[in-house]
């Protein structure tokens, strides 16, 4: 008789304590580790047993926390998808949706139209909406998704706050396959759907504007923020354009811990945090007479550093360039900038979430669409 592998054997104890409830749907398993221990085999074999629970659809593994007992079902594959293609129309519950909207921010920049445009869409489709901001807390955004939840809001769209780790709700979300979409950062590895922008390319075309037109000593300027997979794909974009030049990036030029733009100090150090960020970024220019150019990973930094130029008498000599903008009713634009359709990203956000609603499980990825609008003199005057 043909003797079971080990890790076969793992596989079918588990696979049966999960059928039999002694594993219920959200519970973690033990990590690898532990069932080699558990079982006294090797690493490799208590892998292969999880992996085979998870390619059967009876666990997730989400990076970093762990794996988790989800309803059995096929695992949603991930997908690169027209935004187009959002055309189906499937029966709706015999009650009106409410959808939950959780931002960790918004403003004129960046956030408005978007916020705007979910509530139009949400009217298209029939669905009321309930909105909150966690202003940059990762507390308020577990609190805010908590109590939507309880509210019984039929799926959540959220944009993350900044920190490389995830809130514990949003896992939870994905576990129990509750329908939800991020917007404007994407959580990679956790199985969600995502619409934004494409951060990397942005970032890689908006450099080489300031490289085609000379400019070699460019200072890279990020808010002081856990990487968010927002931020790590504008830097390599940045980074991809130097390395397409064959030039060297010098993070030595970099002004990477500005805080006054995050959610959580606006609000509560605002006018303190900003004059405390404008004297250190004044010291750096002075340190740094080499830099001939800025690049501003958000319009709210490159307002702070064009500020700064102009209080030293170096804005016609230093361009600043950035991502998104406060663009005029006649659209004029005071920095070369991205500009992302945040329409767009808004409503498609909505009608995956309803698909997700009607019982679609297809992990989406939507990248939207954006264009380099360049500043018009007028705008600086």
């Amino acid at each position: 008789m043909k003797q079971i592998p080990l890790y076969e054997q793992i596989y079918e104890e588990i696979r049966e304590k999960i059928e039999e409830r002694g594993y219920r749907v959200g519970d973690r398993l033990p990590s690898e580790k532990e069932l080699s221990e558990q079982y006294h085999v090797s690493r490799i074999t208590s892998k292969k047993a999880v992996e085979l629970l998870a390619e059967e659809g009876l666990v997730t593994r989400i990076p970093g926390k762990g794996t988790f007992v989800i309803e059995h079902q096929e695992m949603p594959k991930a997908l690169e998808i027209p935004a187009d293609s959002m055309t189906e129309k499937k029966p709706l519950p015999d009650h009106p949706p409410v959808i939950g909207v959780v931002l960790d921010g918004f403003g004129a920049d960046f956030g408005c139209q978007m916020l705007g445009s979910i509530e139009m869409e949400c009217r298209n489709q029939g669905f009321g909406m309930m909105f909150v901001c966690s202003y940059g807390r990762k507390d308020e955004e577990t609190t805010g998704i908590e109590r939507l939840r309880e509210l019984g809001v039929s799926g959540i769209i959220i944009m993350c706050v900044h920190d490389e780790n995830y809130s514990e709700s949003i896992l939870e979300m994905a576990v129990q396959h509750f329908p939800v979409v991020t917007i404007d950062r994407r959580l990679k590895g956790v199985p969600i759907s995502f619409v934004g922008t494409d951060n990397e390319a942005a970032s890689r075309e908006l450099a080489r504007y300031l490289l085609d037109r000379g400019y070699r000593k460019t200072c890279f300027v990020k808010p002081h923020a856990a990487e968010t997979s927002t931020l790590q794909e504008r830097i390599q974009g940045f980074k991809k354009a130097y390395n397409e030049y064959g030039l060297f990036e010098d993070e030595s030029l970099w002004i990477t811990d500005i805080r006054a733009t995050l959610p959580a100090y606006y609000q509560y150090r605002g006018e303190q945090q900003l004059a405390e960020d404008e004297e250190k970024i004044i010291e750096f220019i002075q340190k740094h007479p080499e830099i001939d150019s800025y690049f501003a990973v958000e319009y709210s930094l490159a307002r702070i550093v064009y500020t700064c130029l102009r209080k030293l008498g170096l804005q016609e000599k230093c361009p600043v360039v950035c991502f998104d903008g406060s663009d005029n009713i006649v659209q004029e634009s005071m920095f070369t900038h991205v500009k992302q359709d945040e329409k767009e990203i808004g409503s498609l956000s909505v009608r995956i979430l309803a698909d997700e609603i009607r019982g679609d499980d297809e992990v989406k990825t939507v990248l939207v669409p954006y264009h380099i609008r360049e500043m018009t003199k007028t705008a600086m005057d």
